[in-house]
């Protein structure tokens, strides 16, 4: 089946928000088996929505269309849609009673244009909200699925897992399963080179790789009749992916991120830990904070930007810094130690770096990062030279912290070695 997304606001268009919602619906259709081979953005205006819908509809299947679904005059998606599909809409109590309810949870009353959102297209199937008041909805004409979803993504995204996801599923014959190999320390070269023949001998499950800012994810799909005989199919695969990359995988579950599986591993040997941070200027400490009950692991975070910070409250010699630089092997090392001496931490992350744009010379140029993990005294440091703009900059060499904490501390209690 072919699927098409229409994601609907002139603030698309603009570029005053950036369009998550495509990515996330193309990724979850491709994990889905469906063929997506249009998308689109359409600003708040009926007739250009109106020609894109009736154009979706005419080639694809399935048509998904975000945002639009407010209670304001330039929120025209459902009406356009439901004149599309020559239906008319009706009050629905429930949904007008689900709105009521949620502005009276939270101590607000209702104004007029609310109700508008409980007008639903004569013989929709309505998806509920739980994060909001708009409710999704599903137009059905023949092999013709019309699916509508509110713009926000934390609303979006759980309707179009609880509700969206299984009815689609229902539509093709058989199930589409996948299961990710979430792998960091290696390039996607390097991972694809290391699984080509499985790759060109691939029928069911099928294999492919993609690349994240400093990860690699192998993503193992396989159709069948039932969701049992999916994962009887995809566990050989993943059986011998995992044989092949060995502690390159951090993880092969979905909801596992790199801040996740470092965690674990902090808590599994009951270590705590402390970040130094320079150019990325806490960014590693926000990751790691992020995971819940990391506040039995997390010590303190130092944001040292200048070098008086790093002397002062990390201890680098004066020295150093006059002799090596901020950005260097030496002052990193030393950060590393500073910070575990001054926190009594059992593994301390130190990364200093030129973030740009401004400050790169010929020899430390824009984008040299220096990181150093120090775990219960054994300090390794790592030198990289990163692309792209200060954000990204700044990003990868957090990336790449969580990578270099997670490969010391398995080298440390595992007595791994990565090449």
């Amino acid at each position: 089946m072919t699927v098409e997304i229409i994601c609907v606001g002139t603030e698309l268009l603009l570029g005053n928000i950036v369009n998550t919602n495509a990515a996330y619906l193309a990724g979850k259709c491709a994990d889905m088996g469906l063929s997506c081979y249009y998308q689109s953005v359409v600003g708040d205006n009926a007739e250009r929505l109106t020609e894109a819908i009736r154009q979706a509809v005419g080639r694809s299947n399935i048509v998904i269309l975000s945002g639009g679904l407010g209670p304001t005059e330039d929120d025209l998606t459902k009406e356009t849609a439901a004149a599309v599909m020559g239906r008319e809409l009706v009050m629905n109590e429930e949904c007008k009673q689900s709105i009521a309810s949620y502005f009276k949870k939270r101590g607000m009353e209702a104004t007029e244009n609310n109700w508008k959102q409980a007008l639903i297209p004569e013989g929709a199937l309505i998806l509920e909200n739980h994060n909001g008041t708009a409710p999704g909805m599903i137009i059905q004409d023949g092999e013709t699925h019309v699916v509508l979803l509110p713009g926000p993504p934390l609303e979006l995204i759980p309707m179009f897992e609880e509700s969206v996801i299984p009815y689609l599923n229902a539509l093709g014959p058989g199930v589409i399963l996948s299961q990710t190999a979430k792998l960091c320390g290696i390039s996607e070269s390097k991972a694809e080179t290391m699984i080509r023949d499985l790759i060109d001998a691939q029928t069911n499950p099928t294999i492919a790789t993609y690349a994240k800012t400093g990860e690699v994810h192998i993503r193992v799909t396989a159709r069948a009749e039932s969701e049992k005989e999916a994962k009887k199919l995809i566990k050989p695969v993943v059986k011998e992916i995992k044989t092949r990359f060995g502690y390159y995988i951090y993880s092969t579950e979905e909801s596992v991120t790199l801040e996740k599986a470092v965690v674990d591993l902090l808590m599994a040997n009951h270590l705590s830990v402390t970040c130094a941070e320079s150019c990325t200027g806490g960014m590693l400490s926000a990751r790691l904070i992020n995971i819940p009950g990391i506040s039995d692991a997390y010590k303190c975070g130092y944001v040292t930007y200048s070098n008086k910070a790093k002397r002062r409250i990390l201890g680098v010699k004066k020295g150093t810094l006059q002799k090596y630089g901020a950005v260097s092997k030496q002052t990193a090392e030393e950060m590393a130690r500073g910070a575990a001496f001054a926190s009594k931490a059992d593994v301390a992350v130190a990364i200093t770096g030129i973030a740009g744009p401004d400050g790169g010379t010929e020899e430390k140029p824009v984008g040299l990062v220096y990181i150093a993990c120090n775990v219960k005294g054994k300090v390794t440091v790592k030198e990289f030279r990163f692309s792209g703009n200060r954000a990204k900059i700044r990003e990868a060499s957090t990336t790449a912290a969580l990578m270099l904490m997670r490969q010391c501390m398995l080298e440390y209690f595992s007595k791994v070695t990565f090449g």
